[in-house]
């Protein structure tokens, strides 16, 4: 079961060559690239994020994420999560002993606080082994029916002891962004709102943000992506927070911080 990856996320749409299509009775922007016709998410959508486990949605929900394991919810706008920069608990055996980032020492550089290794993004080569991978999950989302992928752990880098770098992480994400959108899927930005500026140049298409509301930063996203803004609250303050300075436009809800499938004890979703 996938886990919420980080408190501190973003959601970006670059709306470039738009033309209008209709999912689940809502109005949305398609975005040309130079690879393909991708269906972006629409804005000011009911959402539901599930990447702790899927369930039926509450009524009226437009927009899901689920975990690439999971099927897509037939009629809706549906978001695939891969764990695309650190290796998800359970899979380290699955990955080439070095692609996996280890420190001077030879010690694996974790992830802390969901006790997952970083990924060894350092080389060109090692990026391209690393999204052969990663795109094989995209093709599995695609096949599925999914129309976008989230990619999580961009801001991998920061967690690394400065063994990755910025460039680094964008070189790699931009790998990803062109096979996405070979397959026809729109691809987000998860956080990391400093990288922000160079979205159309990795190409990517949407940002989902956790906590901006809890961290006053839902301004930043707002004023780079306008409504195509995704935004994931943690704590009763950080929506109220949100929904109070923007609540008529980007898209915002509020769940547990285990992102618990619904019927279980810990849930919660709430919006504005």
């Amino acid at each position: 079961m996938s886990e919420r990856r980080s408190f501190r996320g973003r959601l970006l749409l670059c709306a470039v060559g738009a033309s209008l299509a209709v999912v689940a009775g809502v109005l949305v922007l398609n975005r040309t690239t130079a690879e393909a016709t991708v269906m972006l998410p629409p804005t000011r959508a009911k959402f539901d994020y599930q990447i702790g486990g899927a369930y039926a949605p509450p009524a009226g929900v437009q927009v899901v994420t689920r975990d690439r394991r999971a099927a897509p919810v037939a009629g809706l706008y549906n978001i695939c999560y891969v764990n695309a920069f650190q290796v998800q608990p359970g899979e380290q055996g699955q990955w080439d002993p070095d692609l996996l980032l280890r420190d001077a020492a030879g010690n694996l550089v974790i992830d802390e606080e969901w006790g997952e290794p970083l990924l060894d993004i350092r080389t060109a080569d090692k990026r391209d082994r690393i999204a052969g991978k990663v795109n094989g999950w995209i093709d599995g989302c695609a096949a599925k029916g999914y129309q976008a992928i989230e990619p999580d752990n961009y801001d991998s880098y920061t967690r690394s002891n400065n063994l990755l770098t910025t460039a680094q992480a964008k070189e790699y994400l931009q790998v990803l962004a062109a096979h996405a959108h070979s397959k026809n899927l729109a691809i987000g930005q998860k956080n990391t709102v400093e990288l922000a500026g160079d979205r159309e140049a990795v190409g990517l298409d949407f940002a989902v943000a956790e906590e901006c509301g809890q961290y006053d930063e839902c301004g930043d996203y707002v004023d780079a992506f306008g409504n195509n803004v995704i935004v994931i609250e943690y704590s009763d303050s950080g929506r109220q927070a949100a929904c109070a300075g923007f609540g008529d436009t980007p898209t915002i809800e509020q769940r547990d911080a285990d992102v618990s499938p619904r019927g279980s004890a810990g849930y919660v979703r709430k919006t504005c």
